[in-house]
């Protein structure tokens, strides 16, 4: 029994929507978690982004472990009082920070030990430390266990190698976490582009037991193609009755098709990644608001979304705001990209339960395709 119930209200071929309920707060799937890297979303009130509709944000464990460090915002009362935050909040494990620093860490059983990037003092993540600065220190309300991130293009015996020890690390996860009645523990499946690998280790993980199930691996360099293949031959071995969470991804068309494929979860930084380098988000791809067009262009972002960065200023403003270097651009292209987002998950889920995913599926390629006619012709 999971200590938070996740309820399906309707499918449409793969494609659900539900809740999950938690002790905090009810999550709408399919959702977008906005990531909060070192406590918050870049640019952003924690208010704005509750009016965005966001009912979940990501923590990041390996940057706050550094910064201001896990026992500080723990004496601090938590990350959601350290923050503001009063709704769920998923952490990471810290895992996919620690495979990007290659030169500066050492993988073993035991877990990993690595060198900050801001002073170079060393650290020991293990499973049991993970868990401990998620669920204890910072109180994630849904913890990830420790796994290796597979890295794209190894081979299938490397593939194998890493599943194996993410399943290892994921028992000890899961040992340390115990049983608890407010927060929850996803595992994570790993196997690359292997299809005989992600079934098995969806399949292992089960054997695990966890209050929902990521899969990770992905958005790693293998292409949209090769993403949703994967997803083809991984979700239908993932429980139905828990959520499925796809980590880090991504573009508007790959939720999309990701969640045709039965995806139920996603964080991604792009909204305000973009956002701060002068990229709004739309059904088409990216409008890059740094072009000439945009100089004499009155016309808002979306009037159509209930958000004031998408309604109410003009596409000219921006362009001014983005050409002088001021601060407020980076702010409203990342709060209209955030509403973007969540208006593109809620579309979706109404889509699901009137049945007409297919459609809305169909709808959204042609436009994104159309975008991307537009922007190859473009000088």
């Amino acid at each position: 029994m999971s200590a938070f119930p996740y309820t399906i209200h309707a499918t449409d071929g793969a494609a659900r929507c539900g809740t999950l309920s938690t002790s905090r707060g009810d999550i709408q799937t399919p959702a977008f978690m906005p990531v909060g890297t070192a406590g918050t979303v870049k640019a952003l009130y924690m208010d704005q982004v509750k009016g965005t509709g966001a009912d979940i944000i990501l923590g990041n464990t390996y940057h706050l472990m550094l910064r201001p460090g896990a026992e500080r915002v723990k004496s601090l009362g938590g990350l959601h009082k350290f923050s503001t935050w009063q709704g769920p909040m998923l952490t990471d494990s810290g895992g996919f920070q620690v495979w990007s620093l290659s030169k500066l860490r050492k993988m073993t059983e035991e877990g990993v030990k690595f060198r900050s990037h801001i002073d170079g003092s060393e650290y020991n993540l293990t499973p049991e430390r993970s868990i401990e600065i998620q669920a204890d220190l910072l109180g994630a309300d849904i913890s990830m266990q420790l796994d290796e991130c597979t890295p794209f293009g190894c081979s299938e015996e490397e593939a194998r190698a890493s599943m194996e020890l993410s399943l290892r690390w994921g028992a000890r996860s899961k040992q340390a976490f115990g049983t608890r009645d407010t927060q929850a523990l996803f595992g994570i499946v790993q196997g690359s582009v292997f299809e005989n690998l992600r079934r098995e280790s969806a399949e292992r993980s089960i054997e695990t037991g966890y209050d929902g199930y990521a899969i990770g691996g992905l958005a790693v360099g293998e292409g949209f193609e090769v993403m949703c293949e994967v997803l083809d031959y991984t979700t239908p071995h993932l429980p139905s009755e828990r959520p499925r969470y796809l980590m880090g991804v991504g573009k508007p068309i790959d939720l999309v098709e990701s969640v045709a494929r039965g995806v139920d979860m996603f964080d991604c930084v792009l909204p305000t990644r973009s956002g701060r380098h002068g990229q709004a988000w739309s059904d088409w791809g990216p409008i890059n608001i740094k072009r000439a067009e945009f100089v004499d262009d009155d016309s808002p972002l979306m009037p159509e979304l209930n958000c004031p960065a998408s309604r109410d200023y003009s596409k000219a403003y921006l362009n001014h705001l983005f050409r002088s270097g001021e601060y407020l651009s980076a702010m409203l292209l990342s709060w209209h990209n955030i509403a973007y987002f969540q208006d593109l998950t809620r579309r979706m889920r109404e889509a699901i339960k009137t049945g007409e995913f297919a459609a809305f599926r169909k709808q959204f390629n042609e436009r994104w395709q159309e975008g991307q006619a537009q922007r190859a012709a473009q000088p």
